[in-house]
């Protein structure tokens, strides 16, 4: 059996070689590092990909969704609604602009934001909410448009982990995740399902005029050279990472399509399982998703609830089984998060997930065999 990875990107390497190779030692020829063809090439590319009139690259993903909010000209003491249960990047850039971060808790079955919460946490100073499509799910976008519209709100998607999933709205109508509120944001970090062999990032809008103002922001505030018509920052997507996400784009759809077949094969194996829940796909499904196109699956996260997640991450590392746990501390209880606004019954489910999830290798490499081998190690252990 092969070494089983977190994420195996040497093995998906090999089949996009000769493309990557060719395009870096071209870029090297003409030295074309910065805003070169291959960048122009790939961001009419994605724009395609998504149906999306506009696709602004930048340098990673944390930097698309601060250059997202800084576009929306919102100001300090405004308040953006985002949730508890998911990285730090998101909340950070909020407290970086000195915006006030309002975190509130998740759906305990598909870990996005809770449209409950969402509404409870609305008020006069409440100017953005910031959805995070956690593990390759689209948050309710229905629900999540329908609150912004009443209470004139701006939406940020964070795509960072769910690029290539399709959200069916309840008229039946699909959008690429991320170009359903007025921005999206997503991160090419190497690991993503589209990552790149550094850093990397964008923004998507349909607003022509917001498009605008962001193309702007990410050079310095510059439209013309030395000319700086609004406060900007550095952050470009260099041309090598571009020439590797050229490459890969045409192959995301059958990177996620391994992806879900890697779960379904998970979901089978864990299903009735005593002490385990598996994920849960809801948009537009019924119980359990096999073969629709609505999660992407970045993660594929399970839930233990017999209280022993923890003794599993050791067990299943002694076996030669890499695993992760996102997110262990709820960002409420960060030290540089906490603040006496939160209280702990505000979060029942994150302060639930964050010690029962645990997430198992998921990339497009993986065989039956190492399937067969860290689901019957998982079941050894659970239910032993």
């Amino acid at each position: 059996m092969k070494k089983i990875q977190m994420v195996d990107l040497g093995g998906q390497y090999q089949e996009i070689k000769e493309q990557v190779n060719a395009s870096i030692a071209q870029i090297l020829e003409t030295s074309s590092f910065i805003n070169g063809p291959e960048v122009h090439s790939f961001q009419k590319d994605l724009e395609t990909y998504l149906g999306v009139k506009h696709v602004i690259p930048c340098a990673n993903g944390t930097d698309a969704l601060q250059i997202a909010m800084m576009g929306l000209n919102l100001a300090p003491g405004d308040e953006v609604i985002t949730a508890d249960f998911t990285f730090a990047a998101t909340v950070e850039v909020i407290a970086l602009l000195q915006l006030t971060p309002v975190l509130v808790d998740v759906d305990l079955d598909t870990f996005n934001i809770s449209i409950d919460a969402i509404e409870k946490a609305i008020t006069p100073k409440t100017k953005a909410i910031v959805p995070v499509h956690l593990f390759g799910q689209c948050s309710d976008m229905d629900a999540i448009m329908s609150l912004a519209k009443e209470h004139n709100l701006f939406v940020i998607e964070d795509n960072a982990q769910a690029i290539g999933a399709k959200y069916r709205s309840k008229t039946g109508k699909k959008a690429m995740a991320g170009t359903i509120g007025h921005i999206g944001a997503t991160s090419f970090f190497p690991s993503k399902n589209l990552g790149a062999y550094g850093d990397g990032g964008a923004i998507f809008t349909n607003d022509d005029d917001l498009a605008h103002t962001l193309r702007g922001i990410v050079n310095h505030g510059m439209y013309e050279r030395y000319h700086h018509d609004v406060v900007g920052v550095n952050s470009r997507l260099d041309s090598i990472q571009a020439a590797v996400l050229r490459a890969k784009l045409p192959k995301l759809d059958s990177y996620c399509n391994a992806r879900r077949a890697a779960a379904r094969k998970y979901n089978m194996a864990f299903a009735d399982r005593t002490n385990i829940i598996v994920p849960k796909t809801v948009n537009g499904c019924e119980g359990i998703c096999d073969v629709c196109d609505c999660h992407v699956f970045h993660q594929y996260t399970l839930r233990i609830t017999n209280g022993k997640r923890d003794a599993l991450v050791t067990y299943l590392n002694e076996h030669g089984i890499p695993c992760g746990v996102y997110y262990p501390i709820p960002l409420h209880k960060q030290k540089a998060y906490v603040d006496e606004r939160y209280q702990e019954e505000d979060f029942p489910h994150t302060n639930q997930l964050v010690k029962e999830v645990i997430s198992l290798p998921m990339h497009t490499e993986l065989d039956d065999e190492q399937l067969n081998y860290i689901t019957s190690r998982v079941i050894e252990f659970v239910n032993g």
